[in-house]
């Protein structure tokens, strides 16, 4: 499908900026965060604040969103992309109200370590870290203990797949479901042939993603491991359902894709959607593109289903 032409004009408006890879750290942070002056006004909900807890390296910062009604409400634990490097809790706030709002659920947002001050797996312990306070803390928050998902995009859903493995091998909590929307799930090498087709040209580029593999890992070697690359994994058995949202003009779509078939082999009911004529990262885009507003509708819509009340939900659910 040809690109769609309200992400087309997202594009436009980039021309001139610098690729993310050939700008210092410091820059492309700044960079990034300048987009949220370009972001639609995102779904009201009932209350935000934020915690400082007790991280695995350092004091741990979550922001909290409380939806419209009355709880206790399904708890989604969300994990910001981009590239390990880049972003905050403040390029995703409209994302995680989104989330809040539409699938009437509280969202724990992690700020988790980014590198490459803090190589892997720095991040990772800070995002499992950050569930299992969730999950004991539910009750304070408003939320149900036994109705708990993780979410990200981009490296945030590598960080929630990853999230999911772990919990599942090391002594829970028990999640109901993973959100992983575009998610990085392996290594840049060798590459998928969605690495070679949207090399260039559609926002994030295979050379911004060897550059954001460079800063995180601390050996390519790593790039081997599953708790880096969850593709790699043996065995996902025993996982969480999962929904994965893939974009047509996506260096990771194949990627993506992959490990939602791996998921399906391993017996986790797994839902798939690919959209087309759109590039990674398109659900920043509510309110502004329309495709973005339809995948925010389903991953709501799904999330309400996977987190339904115990009695109604999948078999991950105690």
């Amino acid at each position: 499908m040809p690109l769609d032409p309200q992400i087309q004009a997202l594009l436009d408006k980039g021309t001139g900026v610098p690729a993310t890879h050939t700008l210092p750290v410091d820059v492309a942070r700044a960079q990034y965060e300048a987009r949220i002056a370009l972001m639609a006004p995102p779904a009201a909900v009932a209350d935000v604040c934020e915690r400082m807890i007790d991280g695995p390296g350092a004091p741990l910062r979550l922001r909290i969103y409380k939806p419209l009604g009355t709880g206790p409400f399904p708890l989604l634990v969300f994990f910001h992309g981009s590239g390990f490097v880049l972003c905050s809790l403040d390029t995703h706030d409209g994302m995680c109200r989104n989330l809040c709002a539409g699938a009437a659920c509280v969202v724990v947002s992690v700020d988790y370590r980014l590198a490459p001050e803090h190589k892997f797996p720095a991040g990772i312990e800070d995002c499992l870290h950050a569930v299992r306070w969730a999950a004991a803390h539910a009750s304070e928050l408003g939320a149900d203990p036994t109705r708990v998902a993780v979410a990200g995009d981009s490296a945030g859903g590598n960080m929630a797949a990853v999230a999911a493995l772990r919990l599942r091998d090391e002594g829970g909590p028990v999640l109901c479901a993973q959100l992983l929307l575009y998610p990085v799930t392996d290594y840049h090498t060798p590459g998928t042939p969605s690495y070679e087709e949207n090399a260039e040209g559609y926002g994030l580029s295979r050379d911004t993603m060897k550059w954001f593999w460079e800063h995180y890992l601390s050996d390519p070697a790593q790039g081997a491991h599953p708790h880096a690359s969850p593709l790699r994994a043996r065995d996902l058995a025993g996982l969480p359902p999962a929904l994965v949202i893939t974009a047509e003009y996506d260096p990771l779509r194949d990627e993506g894709e992959l490990y939602a078939q791996k998921l399906r082999a391993g017996g986790v009911r797994t839902a798939l959607s690919r959209y087309d004529g759109v590039n990674h990262g398109f659900m920043f885009w509510v309110g502004v593109v329309d495709k973005a507003g339809v995948a925010m509708k389903e991953t709501c819509a799904w999330l309400r289903g996977a987190l339904a009340a115990p009695h109604h939900s999948g078999p991950m659910c105690r």
